[in-house]
């Protein structure tokens, strides 16, 4: 019996199965792609990124409108319910959905709803409900299947006070408190999203101190103000017990902490969605959390099939699993790939929002590189007292000697696009990576990209101080 043969055959449509599926179209393959949900997307565009995002910025506008006395009492935080502020995801979603169906459609790529699993080295079956599936062939494939949130096993997350990330924006009251378990990105970005609706929140973080991977001086701000607006934060915990109860849920921990509150956010790691697609039998073998293991164009173990995005792990960021995409297409395609990610930046949307790329002090010091530092404090820039947003800093890190940029952190509002700017100097070669392009380049005044301008001087005059001060 014979069934649709293909180049490529991507399972998952989220950014990476996205830049997968439409470079190798591009390229000439031809390509389908299996989405187990409905629509196209992933879990970024329908449980993750997207409505996070959206209900991070209804929040941020309803604040806004606080601020002023005509608006207080019809926007009080606690006359919006939580699926009101909800309603704005829906149509961005809505939106990029259209979106990116369209994508598929305009590059002649075939699209199948159901879930996947390998019934051979270059067979799939996807189930489309209960005793129906459609079987396809291919030459390569690409993993691109995402991931969910860990669930520990001693913990009922079918208890309607006990969420985990995906879950909580089904929530469909306003809780007066609630508990946060880990203080991850994802963790701390929702502690920022349930302080600013006026909620009293626990965040509970099993390490030493918040995002460790990030500058120390960032971190540090990021803790002084979540700190300041109000958040408990309890650092190297771990939990042993987790009870839900009538009218909320009980955080034992194993220091001998009880923590009560209205619900529980369980925020503390994330699994591969590995599980169910035959991948042992193809001779890959996910570790603990579902990850799997690639070379440095995202092949797997068995060279016709990769992987990209969460489920090959770290930095398990959006913009990163696309170029992912990318590269295992072009790699398939080319055999190799000009496509570099070695400058991906971060970006965390608390409140202030945080984005970095490069080294940190830390790591800098550990290395002996003799680096020097330049800031710019954001309440000294004439756009953010405009705008009233004046808790931030941008910092610079630079060798002393070559005045090579090392590293950018930026803390505040609009980090996550300030930081462009430091990401394209940083990317060029020789010279032109240098801060004295950020100091001999005029900038548009009043703006926040003058922050570079005034780090760059900063640490210039770190360098070279003056000797009469």
């Amino acid at each position: 019996m014979s069934y649709p043969k293909y180049d490529l055959i991507v399972i998952g449509s989220g950014p990476g199965g996205e830049g997968a599926a439409i470079n190798a179209a591009k390229n000439g393959l031809r390509v389908l792609v299996v989405e187990k949900l409905p629509e196209v997307g992933g879990n970024c565009t329908h449980t993750a990124t997207i409505p996070s995002k959206a209900l991070r910025a209804a929040v941020g506008e309803m604040m806004a409108l606080t601020t002023k006395s005509l608006f207080q009492e019809l926007v009080k935080p606690g006359k919006l319910t939580f699926q009101q502020l909800l309603r704005g995801a829906e149509s961005i979603i809505r939106s990029q959905v259209t979106l990116r169906r369209g994508f598929y459609e305009r590059n002649d790529v075939d699209l199948v709803h159901g879930t996947a699993h390998f019934i051979g080295d270059h067979m799939i079956e996807v189930q489309h409900g209960e005793g129906t599936g459609d079987r396809y062939v291919a030459d390569a494939f690409i993993l691109a299947v995402g991931s969910r949130p860990y669930h520990p096993s001693d913990i009922d997350f079918s208890h309607p006070r006990i969420f985990d990330t995906d879950t909580i924006l089904k929530l469909g009251f306003m809780p007066h408190s609630i508990t946060v378990y880990g203080a991850g990105v994802i963790g701390c970005e929702y502690t920022s999203i349930f302080r600013n609706l006026g909620i009293k929140v626990n965040l509970v973080n099993t390490r030493s101190k918040l995002l460790s991977f990030l500058d120390d001086e960032i971190v540090d701000a990021l803790a002084y103000h979540l700190r300041e607006r109000g958040v408990v934060i309890r650092h190297d915990e771990e939990y042993s017990r987790v009870i839900g109860t009538d009218d909320g849920a009980i955080l034992e921990l194993k220091s001998g902490k009880k923590i009560k509150s209205d619900l529980l956010l369980w925020a503390n790691g994330r699994t591969g969605n590995t599980s169910g697609i035959g991948l042992e039998a193809q001779g890959i073998v996910p570790d603990g959390r579902g990850i799997i293991k690639t070379n440095p164009y995202y092949q797997t173990s068995v060279p016709h099939i990769y992987a990209v995005g969460d489920v090959v792990g770290f930095p398990a960021l959006a913009s990163a699993s696309f170029d992912q995409g990318r590269i295992a297409a072009s790699h398939l395609v080319h055999g190799k790939s000009e496509i570099k990610i070695d400058l991906v930046p971060n970006g965390i949307y608390t409140t202030p929002e945080i984005s970095s790329i490069g080294a940190t002090e830390r790591e800098l010091t550990k290395q002996a590189i003799p680096y020097e530092i330049g800031h710019a404090y954001f309440r000294y820039l004439a756009r953010a007292q405009i705008s009233g947003q004046t808790a931030g800093v941008l910092k610079l890190l630079f060798h002393r000697e070559t005045f090579r940029i090392l590293g950018i952190h930026c803390f505040g509002d609009q980090a996550s696009e300030i930081i462009h700017i430091g990401q394209a100097i940083m990317a060029q070669q020789g010279s032109a990576n240098t801060l004295l392009y950020f100091v001999n380049t005029t900038f548009n005044y009043p703006t926040m990209a003058e922050a570079y301008r005034v780090a760059a001087l900063n640490g210039i005059n770190r360098v070279f101080p003056d000797p009469q001060q």
